[in-house]
């Protein structure tokens, strides 16, 4: 059973019914690991070891965030300045080079219509578009990038959608590739 990690970057999931709502139902798979990276660091001091060990210890990783201002929340810019400079330009040969083939799944929110993310919309980019950088930055990192996983109209969803959602979630996660292990010589 693949060891799947989760890390939610979300800086106010008390008030996420959509975030909440994906979590909870990929929690009840096998093999899944969820981390509140905001509940875990609050005042933005990311503990870069036990991060490294985290990933290097994951055999799938899925980023979950709401988008804000066509980005991401600051803690996982902030996460990926500390724990992927390190891993890839600093350690490379004993951590990056780890990270090899491990599949990425971004999973994000967005709280505006599919309308307002095509050129005539409001957002001009498509949500895909906009997550070129996290596209760019798995290539850079030797990481299998998966389609994402995009939920519009967050804040309004109602219970029966939000349940769907996180089914449809929970069945991506669960089809998601399992990297071959590299031989040791």
């Amino acid at each position: 059973m693949p060891n799947t990690l989760i890390l939610l970057f979300h800086p106010d999931f008390a008030s996420s019914n959509a975030n909440r709502a994906l979590c909870e139902a990929a929690a009840g798979l096998p093999g899944i690991t969820v981390v509140d990276m905001q509940a875990l660091y609050p005042d933005g001091a990311i503990d870069v070891d036990a991060e490294v060990a985290r990933l290097l210890a994951a055999d799938r990783i899925v980023l979950q965030f709401p988008v804000q201002w066509y980005s991401t929340p600051p803690l996982l810019k902030a996460w990926q300045d500390a724990v992927l400079t390190r891993m890839f330009y600093l350690a490379y040969q004993d951590e990056g080079r780890l990270l090899a083939g491990k599949p990425v799944l971004i999973a994000a929110t967005a709280g505006n219509v599919p309308e307002a993310y095509t050129p005539a919309g409001q957002n001009r980019f498509s949500l895909r578009d906009l997550l070129r950088p996290l596209e760019a930055t798995a290539h850079r990192c030797s990481l299998d990038w998966q389609d994402p996983f995009l939920i519009y109209e967050a804040r309004k969803a109602d219970t029966e959608a939000l349940r769907l959602a996180g089914e449809h979630y929970a069945r991506r996660i669960g089809r998601l590739p399992c990297p071959i292990p590299e031989r040791v010589q």
